[in-house]
């Protein structure tokens, strides 16, 4: 199913914690965030693009598509989530299939998209989204490019909550252990970059590399 996905790393928030400016564009072992989602979800997609508001410039050295927020005031997520089966339906036709990650978890599991496809396939629902140790993770989830229309208005309509709406259609959820480490752990203010340093070293030594 990775063959019909698009990723779409969020990297649109306004990062108030982290005392503004772009979370994942903070560095966590020498590279910014960003570097870190995008080597662990690329090679789980066709293709990549990323959901940002504001100059796209500063996100040049990535080289990937940057979709802004389609509806004006950042109404949260879901418009970002918007933002990408919009682009995947004008651009990528073929995929029908969007794997969102926020930019500032940069522990994202490797087996993350192909496990969500297969808890939307066993409950026969078109959503599936993350959870880790009893935690849901509504903007790590998986979406149907067909469900485009009814997202804009929805978002149109007011609404700001993304498990309201995917409630609203059938949302599977995909668990994954919390230890050693939360893959789903996200650098929100800046003491949680050093946490992510400690996590960063677990991860190397457990063999999994960028």
């Amino acid at each position: 199913m990775a063959a019909e996905t698009l990723g779409l790393v969020l990297a649109g928030g306004l990062a108030r914690r982290m005392g503004g400016g772009d979370k994942p564009l903070r560095l966590l072992g020498g590279r910014p965030l960003l570097d870190h989602v995008l080597a662990r979800i690329a090679p789980q997609v066709a293709a990549m693009v990323l959901n940002a508001n504001g100059d796209p410039a500063r996100f040049a050295g990535f080289g990937l598509p940057v979709v802004a927020d389609p509806l004006p005031d950042h109404p949260g997520p879901l418009a970002g989530i918007l933002a990408g089966l919009e682009w995947a339906a004008e651009h990528r036709p073929d995929l029908a299939w969007v794997a969102s990650v926020p930019g500032d978890c940069p522990f994202i599991p490797a087996d993350f998209v192909a496990r969500l496809h297969a808890a939307r396939e066993a409950e026969g629902v078109p959503m599936a989204a993350a959870s880790s140790g009893g935690q849901s993770h509504p903007p790590a989830a998986l979406w149907p490019v067909a469900l485009r229309a009814e997202l804009r208005a929805a978002l149109l309509a007011g609404e700001r909550k993304i498990d309201r709406w995917t409630a609203r259609f059938g949302c599977a959820e995909a668990a994954w252990p919390a230890t050693p480490y939360d893959p789903f752990f996200n650098a929100n203010a800046p003491e949680d970059l050093t946490e992510a340093e400690g996590i960063l070293q677990i991860s190397l030594s457990q063999g999994i590399h960028h």
